[in-house]
């Protein structure tokens, strides 16, 4: 089944980075794959995200998630749930040193036909996620 997990230091204070992670108006300078995101309302266990993700030849995908957990400044958590592939996703933050570590990982579960055909495909995507932790950390850290 499609997995990723990434852990990164942030030398930041964790209230600032959790912020950021938790605040869709900022995934866009982040994760160059979504092509639109609002939140519906605010922040919070059981409020939603709209988001429309890039998908095979550029098309949009809706890729809408609810929130399962809001714990500032430790933990924030979340369910896809539109799209063909509903992966749940976590960011766990932590002091280190004078920075903050955020540990985010993703994972989906498939049946049938869906893990022969999307498996790979959102195996790659949660790879780029993972990525794109690089780029949050320079847009925190000011570089």
């Amino acid at each position: 089944m499609p997995h990723a997990e990434r852990t990164i230091v942030v030398n930041r204070p964790a209230e600032e980075v959790f912020a950021f992670f938790a605040d869709p108006a900022n995934d866009r300078s982040w994760r160059p794959h979504v092509k639109e995101i609002s939140a519906e309302g605010p922040a919070g266990p059981g409020s939603r995200v709209h988001q429309v993700v890039e998908g095979p030849g550029g098309r949009g995908i809706a890729a809408d998630i609810e929130v399962t957990a809001y714990e500032p400044p430790s933990r924030y958590a979340f369910q896809v749930v539109a799209g063909p592939a509903r992966p749940r996703g976590e960011f766990r933050f932590a002091p280190s040193g004078t920075g903050t570590a955020v540990s985010f990982s993703l994972a989906a579960e498939f049946g049938g036909w869906k893990k022969l055909l999307m498996s790979r495909p959102v195996q790659a995507s949660m790879d780029g996620e993972m990525a794109g932790l690089d780029r949050a950390k320079a847009l925190l850290e000011g570089r």
